[in-house]
């Protein structure tokens, strides 16, 4: 896990998925009411990503993600909310920087709210702290979020979004993610939870969607395949506890032209699953 660096996939077609997720949801929060709200980011990264840096520019998986909707003028409402973020941190009209999790999240939440973020990687911890800075706030810590997540449950705000985003480079992060969000959503039942996942050719990944889907809550699964099935990752999903009752309809709204923007012709299908206890 510790050779893992997300800023060699920033910006890309998971990362608009996921942060188009995050966005909805956060927003919806703090619409909902005053009280105060814990973000709370079991694997938060470094916070933001220079896109000109030698990480992301390597790979450049931005130019497939990100890059591709960031001239339209043509975005469903919902997510031209999440791209008029992004283009707040790049001032100058160029797609220069593109913010992870946390800084999404700082963005949306209020004075009042509280942002609590684990990253293990020494470094993106360290860059995460400094991203942090005078941001009264952030707590950074640097250790497993997996680990720590249970012990903090439930936040004294009583409302919380948990982001559980994992690189998945073990194999035995399927199953530590979803233990880690059983366990979670049974000891903080009202939180709301957003697990992120890659979608590959895995038996790892086939169990752990099998056993999402029959979790006992309120859930929402979307999912974005991008490249027909083969080696690699072909796309990701969300899995969402106790989404936003508006969230559905938003998907629904975006999803068709997620997939017209950022997949190929021999992808999959979108697809958007809601349950209920």
């Amino acid at each position: 896990m510790l050779s893992y660096r997300h800023a060699f996939h920033a910006g890309n077609h998971a990362d608009v998925l996921k942060h188009l997720v995050e966005v909805l949801v956060l927003q919806h929060m703090v619409q909902k009411g005053d009280k105060p709200l814990c973000y709370i980011d079991t694997h938060a990264g470094p916070g933001i990503y220079d896109l000109r840096g030698a990480f992301a520019s390597k790979n450049r998986e931005f130019d497939s993600g990100i890059e591709r909707l960031w001239q339209r003028n043509d975005l469903p409402p919902p997510l031209q909310h999440y791209m008029d973020l992004v283009r707040g941190f790049n001032a100058g009209g160029e797609l220069v920087q593109y913010p992870g999790s946390p800084a999404i999240a700082a963005t949306i939440l209020h004075t009042r709210h509280r942002l609590r973020l684990f990253e293990l990687h020494s470094g993106d911890a360290a860059k995460l702290a400094r991203w942090g800075g005078c941001d009264r706030r952030v707590k950074v810590q640097q250790g497993d979020g997996f680990a720590v997540l249970k012990a903090i449950l439930p936040p004294p705000e009583k409302r919380a979004l948990v982001m559980i985003d994992p690189p998945y480079e073990l194999k035995t992060d399927y199953a530590t993610a979803l233990r880690t969000l059983q366990l979670a959503s049974k000891k903080f039942a009202t939180g709301v939870y957003a697990l992120w996942y890659p979608l590959l050719a895995r038996k790892e990944l086939a169990t752990l969607v099998r056993k999402l889907e029959a979790m006992p809550v309120r859930s929402l699964m979307v999912e974005l395949p991008v490249r027909a099935k083969g080696v690699g990752m072909h796309g990701s999903g969300v899995f969402v506890v106790n989404p936003p009752w508006m969230l559905q309809q938003q998907l629904e709204s975006c999803m068709p032209y997620l997939q017209a923007m950022l997949a190929s012709a021999d992808a999959l299908p979108w697809r958007l699953r809601c349950s209920g206890e």
